[in-house]
This record gives structure tokens, sequence and C-alpha cells, in this order.
């Protein structure tokens, strides 16, 4: 027998003396010899296998409480929030005290399956339709077949008997959370359930068990009292399905966060000089050394310093086709291998990985409320007191000029008023749509931060775009240099490379990794000072060197005109040019070329086709600018703009009444996408970049403007779809429950029938959301 096969039990017979059971497999295990142990809550467990220590450290709780372990694996002291009111928080689980709905976990986790909301409601679900299916067919035979097992009076009896345990147990959270709506004076769907049911329940109680206190004019023609459990009853079954369907149609909404979250193993294989072993995830610690093997996932963020292989990011950024890894390469955690095996040193670990951070701002964005969402609200709060209001109105007019028996009439109406008038599909309309499209656009490698970005998305007419990251690669790579005077080449590349050691532009960067691909020793530059946009200087090696373009290089008394046809000539070709000085004489000029991206022109195509206007902003000579301008076919340039005037830049657009979008990288661009309608932050650039800015392009190319744009379009239509479906169902629900058909046709409606209409209206408005997976971004 494969005694890994067994099922695992933390009790049962227990090993011997000096022997212990693995909880993961059930083996007997030699405490003394066994190199496979681990620590827990104080207490040391002892394994088969390596891998049996890993699968404990990766789910402890799994193996030490089987029974009591439940697929929504939430910390103690989670948060919880509602979905329809994200300001709602609350440690744990529970029911929203404005709109009755379950409150869901904050975070997401890996690998979670039903929610106890969903388990609980499931299990009241087929308990109550069991008691239900005999009390339907026992009302029901009555009507249609004159069949009755039981006596008229002793039918009463016994139908209060099967519709007890539905209403007052399988409803009971209902009447939980119509009674907080009454407290808390926010009336939901819950307030008129619990009023419909209630009424219907309570009045048939007192009629079975006490006739006597009712007036003849409430009796029918044979004499007898209608009673209604049958309809409490199916009323409750089928409210409880709705939220099945409905829970079960919401945990989809998070099957992206889910699939990220899924993307990350649960072990790493370390490697160190005394071999290699399997460790949980959480024991990864920056600057070791991982091995990932052919079919294994990035576990952190980090570097590659051994093999060469394709990794598929295609989950993370969106790019379908894998991408080549070789030392010095980047790796994004839960990233596949692809072939070869591949060493790597980790950078990044727990909430600092870059899956981490999209499911958090994926997580709060689909949280967040967009601004359509506020009509929803408004009705909302007027609905339920109006809806209360016409089920008076409906009972007192069926009760004063209804045909016989009016009371039973009047009753029956405005029950299914209160019913079928919840207004669960309005409060969803929006929040589903958002929580789909945040998930949609995270798959595509393009984060929304909130909902308000995604709906002013669709509005967008211009597009502000910085050059260097953005349009271009961002990696520029010295291309030429020109010594002037007695200078040489080799000493101007060196006190320029040292002096850029102190810089974190990516053109000072270029000039560094220049110098030491030539081999030269750098020296360590003292009182640096940056003036952002323009240049800097600082002393190396006792001398004054100053870096910048002509305006910067004037101002420290640096003659360029020596060098100004090669560098004109130079910026032609698309190059920046910057000049190095030493004290006051200039010493030559260093041309350095950021290629554009592969992908930037027929991204500027199809944004242009579109209608968008671009404006190209950088701090770059007008020269340099216009070249790069004319190979992507954008006319307006504006040149020469130091960081802070990037923001005029953008306010001054929008004082045009142009709805702006801005898309850039750099710490420079961050109060110009913080002042945009929206901004747009390439994935490869700054923290502060992509802190400011309310959309993240995990890839970094300008494509995902154009997925961006797709998805805020495709959502914003959906939303208005589930929108004007809810208003429709309600406009139209209200008047045909309250009987408006009758007089015409003779149509009344049941409130088993609004009951069902009311959950499939829910139901549809998420299903509606859902098509948005669908997306071709």
């Amino acid at each position: 027998m494969n005694q890994h096969a067994q099922t695992p039990s933390p009790e049962g017979p227990q090993p011997g003396a000096g022997q212990a059971r693995d909880l993961v497999c059930g083996m007997s295990v030699d405490m003394a010899s066994t190199p496979h142990k681990a620590t827990h809550a104080g207490k040391p467990y002892y394994f088969c296998s390596a891998g049996c220590r890993v699968k404990f450290l990766a789910s402890p709780q799994k193996y030490l409480a089987p029974q009591s372990f439940v697929a929504e694996a939430v910390e103690p002291g989670a948060v919880y929030i509602c979905p329809m009111d994200p300001e709602i928080r609350q440690i744990g689980r529970g029911a929203c005290p404005k709109c009755g709905m379950a409150l869901e976990p904050e975070l997401v986790t890996a690998g979670a399956g039903p929610t106890h909301e969903l388990a609980d409601m499931t299990r009241r679900f087929w308990i109550g339709l069991g008691f239900t299916l005999p009390l339907f067919v026992l009302e029901m035979g009555g009507h249609f077949f004159s069949w009755r097992p039981v006596a008229h009076g002793a039918g009463n009896v016994v139908q209060l008997a099967l519709a007890a345990p539905v209403v007052l147990w399988c409803g009971w959270p209902f009447f939980q959370r119509g009674w907080q709506s009454l407290k808390t004076r926010h009336l939901n769907m819950f307030t008129l359930i619990a009023l419909g049911v209630g009424a219907a329940f309570v009045y048939s109680v007192v009629a079975t068990l006490a006739p006597q206190l009712f007036p003849p004019a409430l009796r029918g023609m044979s004499g007898e009292l209608a009673v209604y459990f049958e309809a409490a009853a199916v009323i409750t079954v089928l409210v409880l399905l709705g939220q099945v369907l409905e829970l079960r149609a919401r945990e989809r909404t998070s099957g992206a966060i889910r699939a990220l979250l899924d993307l990350t193993p649960k072990t790493a294989r370390r490697v160190t000089p005394a071999g290699e072993t399997d460790i949980a995830l959480a024991e990864v610690a920056v600057g070791d050394t991982l091995r990932i093997r052919p079919g294994e996932a990035a576990p952190v963020d980090g570097v590659v310093t051994g093999g060469q292989s394709y990794v598929d990011e295609s989950m993370v950024t969106g790019e379908s086709a894998p991408v080549a890894k070789a030392p010095g390469s980047a790796l994004i955690g839960g990233t596949i291998n692809q072939s070869g095996s591949l060493l790597m040193r980790a950078e990044k670990i727990g909430a600092a990985t870059l899956l981490a951070r999209i499911v958090g701002i994926v997580a709060k964005a689909q949280r967040s409320r967009a601004p359509v969402q506020r009509l929803a609200d408004v009705v909302s709060g007027w609905f339920v007191p109006a809806v209360l209001l016409v089920a008076s109105l409906t009972f007192a007019a069926w009760a004063m000029f209804g045909p016989e028996p009016r009371w039973s009439f009047a009753f029956v109406s405005a029950v299914a008023v209160l019913i079928i008038a919840c207004p669960c599909a309005l409060g969803l309309a929006t929040p589903m749509s958002i929580m789909v499209a945040v998930g949609r656009g995270a798959r595509a490698g393009v984060l929304i931060k909130d909902a308000a970005a995604l709906e002013r998305f669709e509005k967008v007419d211009t597009l502000v775009v910085d050059k260097t990251g953005t349009l271009t690669e961002g990696r520029p790579r010295v291309t030429a240099i020109i010594a002037a005077g007695s200078f040489d080449e080799t000493a101007l590349l060196t006190a320029a490379a040292s002096l850029e050691q102190a810089s974190e532009h990516p053109l000072g960067l270029a000039i560094v990794n220049a110098a030491r691909e030539r081999g030269l020793t750098l020296a360590r530059p003292r009182g640096a000072n940056a003036d952002a946009g323009k240049g800097m200087f600082g002393m190396v090696a006792g001398k004054v060197v100053s870096i910048g373009q002509n305006a910067y290089m004037a101002e420290r008394a640096v003659e360029t005109a020596p060098l100004a046809e090669p560098a004109e000539a130079l910026r032609k070709s698309g190059a920046t040019v910057v000049f190095v000085g030493l004290g006051k004489s200039l010493a030559g000029l260093i041309a350095i070329a950021d290629p554009v991206k592969t992908t930037t022109p027929e991204a500027i195509r199809q944004l242009r086709a579109d209608g968008l206007r671009i404006v190209m902003l950088t701090g770059d000579n007008a020269t340099t600018a216009k070249a790069v301008g004319a190979s992507l076919g954008i006319d307006e340039i504006e040149a020469g703009v130091l960081p802070d005037q990037k923001g005029e830049t953008i306010v001054r657009l929008q004082r045009q009444g142009r709805v702006v979008a801005m898309a850039g990288d750099g710490v420079n661009d961050a109060p110009a996408l913080a002042l945009a309608d929206v901004g747009i932050a390439m994935g490869a650039g700054s923290d502060v970049a992509i802190e400011s800015a309310s959309v993240t392009l995990v890839k970094g190319d300008l494509m995902g403007i154009v997925r961006a744009r797709t998805l805020s379009r495709a959502a914003m239509r959906n939303i208005r779809q589930n929108l004007a479906f809810a208003f429709l169902y309600n406009i139209a629900g209200l008047p045909i429950a309250a009987g408006a058909l009758y007089p015409v046709f003779g149509i009344l409606l049941s409130p088993v029938i609004a009951a069902a209409a009311m959950s499939l209206s829910s139901v549809s408005v998420i299903a509606n959301a859902l098509r948005l997976n669908a997306v071709r971004l």
C-alpha cells in the first residue's frame, strides 16, 4: 500500500515512543533521526520528507484541524467590507448595515473556494427546498386537482409545521437584516422581504391557530380563511436561491485576483553552498539564490544570475509571447519558466513584489465607486420608502374597491409589491461591472486604480505623453562622444560618468554604463548638485564638472558654441546631446539615443484613428523632440519643458475644455500625472509615478492605453445596460404587482412569481457584468 495516499488526520492511533505522525501523509516518523522538522505556534512537528514539511508550512491549519478548515481562509482580525457600500468596514463577518448584503473579505486569498456566506445560504436553500416541495404539493393539489390528503383545518396545521422551519430558520438572516435596516434607518431590499414574508407568515399562523379573531369580511365564499404558508415558504426559498446564484456570480468577479494569487508558488527552491532545499515561500529572504526549474513559477521578484530560458509573463503583463531571460534579466514573481533552468537572486518578497502590488491595486479598485453610481444611490435612498407607500396604497385600494374576496386580493397584491420592488438589481448594477472590468484589465496588464478613472477614460480626448521611457525604451545608450580642444574621449567620459554616479536620470545611467563597458575607473563625486530637467555639477578629482544642455551650460559660464554644429546634426538623428564642462572650459559632448519602443508607432496610429489629440512633452531639445515626433507622426510637440512646467501644460489643456490623459514614467512626471484627468504610469517606471497615476500599464507600452480605452468603453456600456435594466424592471414590475393589469386582462401577479422575478433580476445584472470577461483587449 502507498502510505502517502492515506487520508491524513491528527486523530487516530498514536505512534509509539520516539515516533511522531506526519500530519501530511500519515506515516510514522522517528523523531530522533528525521531531518525534516518544523515548529508551529511553539510546538515541534516531524515529517517523513521535505515535500511533506513544505506542504505543512504552506498551510498548517489545513493539517492541524482539517475538520474546521474551510476554503475561505482569512487571517484572524481580517477586515470585511460591503461590495455595494465599500465605506462599510468591520473586523469579521457580518451584514452591511446599509444594504444588508453579506460583507466580503477585503483581501482575497489564494485557492479560496466557497465563502462562508455562500456555504450557509446554500445549506439553508436545500433544507428549505426539502420542506417547501411537500408544502407546495399539499397546497397546489387542492387548487388544481381538488385533491386534499387532509381536511382543510388539519391541512393548515400541516402547512404551518412545514412552513415554520423554512421561514423561521432558513429565512432567519432576512429577518435579521430587515430588523437591522429599521434600527439603522437604512431601508433596503431585506426590509421589503422581511415585511412581505413576515406579514404572510404571521397572518397565516394567526388564521390557523385563532381563526375566530378575524371578522367575516376576511373569509372566503366557503367561510374559510385563506392562508399563505405556501407563498411565504416559496418566496423564502426563491430569495435564498437568488442569494446563492448571486453569491456564486459575485465570487466569479474576484476570479482575476484569485488567478493572480494562484500564480505564486507556495514553495521555493533555495540554493546554498550546502545544496538545494525546498522551503516555504514565507522563508525566502532578500538576497537568497533560488532555482526555477522548467515549468515552475518564479516565487518572488528578482534578477537572473545564471542560466537562459524563456519565461511566460502573460498573466502579469498581458504579453502573449514568452520573453527571453539571461543573466541580468529581471524576473517577476508568478511568471512561468518555459524551458531551461534558471538561478535568480531574490530582490523583492512578500507585499513588495509586483504581483502583490497588482493584487492590492485591483482589490482596492474593485471596491471603489464610479461617479455614475451616484444616480443609483439617490434613487435607492428614496425607493424603499416609496415602495412601502405604494404597498400601503395598493392594500387600501383593493380592500375598498376590489372584487371579493377583496381582503385576500389586497393582501396578496401588497405582498407582491413589497417583494418585486426589492432594489437589489439597481444596487448591483454598477459595482459588479466595475469588479469584472477591473479584473479583466488586470489580466491584460492594465491596472485600473479606481472606478472613477475607468469612467473618465471613456471621455478622454487628449493624450499627453512623455518621451523618455514612454514613447521610447527608457534604456538609452551612448552613441557618440566628441571631445573639444585638447580633451580626449576617455577623460571626457570618465569625468562625466564619475559625476553621473550621483544621478538617477536614465541619461546619466547610460553615461555610467558606457564608462563601465570600457572598463574605466570612476572617481567618487563630491558635492553633486542636480537641477531637475536641466543638468548637474559637482567635484570630481578636485575639478568642477558640469553636465547639461545649452541653457544650463550657459548658466555655468561654459561656452558650447564650438560644438554647436555637430550637436545639431546629432539631434536631427534623434539623439539627445549633453555638453560636459571642466571648470569654465568645454570638454566635449555626449550623444545618447533611446530607441522608440517597437509597439509605439502602431499604438499612436490606433489612438489617432480613435480621434485622440496627441501631445508630446519632453525636457529634451526641440530638434531631438521633432525628430522623434516626425518618426511617429506626432505633430504637437512641446520641448524643453521642465518638470514643474508639465503640470502647467495639463492645466492649460483642461482650461481649453479638454479631458486630458497623461502618460509618463519618471519621478518628474508625478505632478502632471496627478493633475491629469487620467494619469497613466508605465509599469517599468518609478514608484512615485505609479502611485500618482490612476492607471498603470504593467508591460509599459502604449498599446496598454488602447486596451484601457477599449475596456473603459465596454465597462461603461455594460453599466448603462445594467442600470437601464434595473430601472425598467422596477418601473414595470411595481404597477403589475399592484394589479394595474387586473381590470383589463384579469392578471394578478402572485407573490411567488414576484419573488422569482426579483431573484432573477439580480442574477441577470451580474450575468451581464460577467460578459466583460470576454472583452478582447
